[in-house]
């Protein structure tokens, strides 16, 4: 066996190879960058990133390697949670710019080779929005039932017992109707009734609109609270020991009926059908961690009933990361997989940074690599958020600082979404890294990304960011990465071993997932070549291989 340790050297030229954009199912095998907005580049110096600044930054983007650029909200909002309580489903929030502003994104995207893809949120509005606005006026007004309404109990309580992801109940008085109304997250966030036709319909227009405007696609938030149980039936409990009540009452439920309707299914059915009309978009759906996540993804993703393109979900992002964790997933989402419909992201704007999540808060930049590998050889879509490419950690913000919801309500216990949310660090040479021209950001910048700032990383050859585009780019120029069949082989924990298998073409990862050195008898493994696309430090003798604190081997099998 040819292992041997992988030179770092400066980025090779991009192989002459079919670009994945070009096949008829372009998206299968590309790569998917997230940008939360408000946190990726201010142009106007407000302390606030903008569609202006995400402009300016695309070449970047598009250099890491990425096909697809998934864009959080940007539509007008009282901000309560911070863009995903839309209150115009068809603008643009002049925190953000103008519509003229996202016509020149998606020009220079094109210009670019790259697609955008841009969240839609269609479980719930703002309160704010005009279609609750007039819901609420009255029992019988047009819009009446465009929302989850319903009476109280005799004793005035809410009419059941569903609780809302943000803590207290998932029903909220309104005296003008004399009614409750749903939210499944604030109480600024009233819920859509999707079992109405005509706010299917209002939805679908919404999606017309932006594919008019030259989307590529939706990332479809929350999917999984869509539809709820037209009866209001409670929600059992969620048998619990005393040692593991959970921070949040939420945990505490079964969640059958107040979410994960079968009706879900048939609603990305009419969307996909739609969306033949605009030839080569795309469809992501985001699927909660709740019970059966995996098997969900696979459902969802189904293409024999016309499904969504590809689905990923948060109980990837909330388990822990072990070799048993993994074959168990990959058991799980087998169908999806085997589609090629399976989304991979192990951080995002809702989570904890997996560096510091996985990695006990150490945040040791091998695990950096590690992670990026794992991402890009699992078979799938893999996502990166923005500053993953950076090896960015979860920042430590200072309870005056905070501005999540979700983190305060449950402050100190849990922390909340500020720390993966802050801004992006371009350049090492100011406090506020390069993010804006203004004294303050909406969120600090923390003093310990400064290092790690993007044009420090683009002029070290060693750097993650640099080892991201070397490994981006052989990865697109891999048919048996983007295209092949799976195989997890048998090798002691904590090492995970998958090959990637494509015709005759046989390629080997095996990946150390903890933070210390771990020895592999030869003979455990096929007889392979190490592939220079991502840095190794494996080292071997005649009968075993050492591999140190997250150490990654990529190699072709021979024969």
């Amino acid at each position: 066996m040819n292992w041997q340790r992988l030179e770092i050297g400066p980025p090779a030229p991009a192989p002459q190879t079919l670009s994945i954009r070009e096949s008829d199912g372009w998206w299968r095998g590309a790569v998917i960058y997230q940008i939360y907005p408000r946190s990726f580049a201010d142009s106007n110096g407000d302390g606030v990133g903008d569609l202006r600044g995400i402009i300016e930054k695309l070449d970047y983007v598009a250099d890491l390697g990425a096909d697809i650029v998934w864009i959080s909200p940007f539509y007008p909002s009282p901000m309560k949670d911070f863009g995903y309580d839309v209150s115009d489903y068809r603008a643009v929030d002049p925190l953000f710019g103008t519509i003229e502003d996202f016509d020149d994104l998606i020009a220079r995207a094109r210009t670019l080779g790259l697609k955008i893809m841009i969240d839609q949120v269609w479980s719930h509005t703002s309160d704010k929005h005009d279609w609750f606005a007039d819901s609420r006026r009255s029992r019988t007004n047009e819009k009446a039932d465009w929302y989850v309404w319903a009476d109280p109990r005799p004793d005035g309580s809410p009419p059941n017992n569903w609780l809302s992801v943000f803590g207290g109940s998932a029903w909220t008085w309104d005296s003008g109707r004399r009614q409750y109304y749903l939210h499944h997250f604030l109480a600024s966030q009233p819920q859509l009734n999707l079992h109405n036709e005509e706010v299917v319909e209002a939805v679908l227009e919404t999606a017309r609109f932006w594919l008019d405007r030259g989307v590529h696609g939706f990332r479809l938030d929350a999917i999984d609270f869509m539809f709820h149980d037209p009866a209001l039936r409670d929600n059992p409990s969620r048998p619990l020991a005393a040692a593991n009540i959970p921070v949040r009452p939420f945990g505490m439920q079964q969640h059958v009926h107040d979410m994960l309707q079968p009706q879900t299914l048939d609603f990305i059915t009419r969307l996909r059908r739609l969306m033949r009309d605009y030839p080569g978009t795309i469809t992501l759906g985001e699927v909660s961690s709740e019970e059966g996540a995996f098997q969900r993804c696979a459902a969802y993703t189904d293409a024999a009933e016309d499904r969504l393109d590809m689905a990923y979900t948060l109980a990837m992002m909330k388990g822990p990361l072990s070799p048993q964790r993994l074959r168990d997933v990959l058991m799980e989402i087998q169908p999806a997989v085997e589609d090629g419909c399976v989304c991979w992201a192990f951080s995002n704007h809702d989570v904890v940074r997996a560096v510091t999540r996985w990695g006990g808060g150490q945040e040791d930049p091998r695990l950096g690599r590690l992670l990026m590998a794992l991402l890009g050889i699992l078979p799938g879509i893999p996502c990166i958020y923005q500053g993953e490419e950076l090896g960015l950690g979860e920042a430590t913000i200072a309870p005056e600082h905070m501005r999540d919801p979700y983190g305060i309500s449950f402050y100190p216990a849990f922390i909340g979404r500020d720390g993966c949310r802050t801004p992006m660090p371009w350049t090492h040479r100011d406090r506020l890294g390069g993010f804006t021209s203004s004294s303050e950001a909406w969120l600090p910048m923390p003093a310990e990304h400064l290092p790690k700032a993007a044009d420090r990383q683009v002029s070290d050859a060693a750097s993650l960011l640099n080892d991201y585009r070397r490994f981006l780019r052989w990865r697109r120029s891999e048919p048996a990465v983007l295209h092949g069949g799976m195989r997890v082989v048998a090798v002691p924990e904590p090492l995970f071993a998958i090959e990637r298998i494509l015709d005759s073409r046989r390629i080997l990862a095996v990946f150390n997932l903890e933070p210390r050195r771990v020895s592999l008898v030869r003979s455990l493994l096929p007889h392979c070549r190490a592939i220079e696309a991502t840095h190794s430090d494996v080292e071997a003798t005649p009968e075993s291989l050492s591999f140190p604190p997250y150490a990654v081997f990529i190699g072709l099998i021979d024969g």
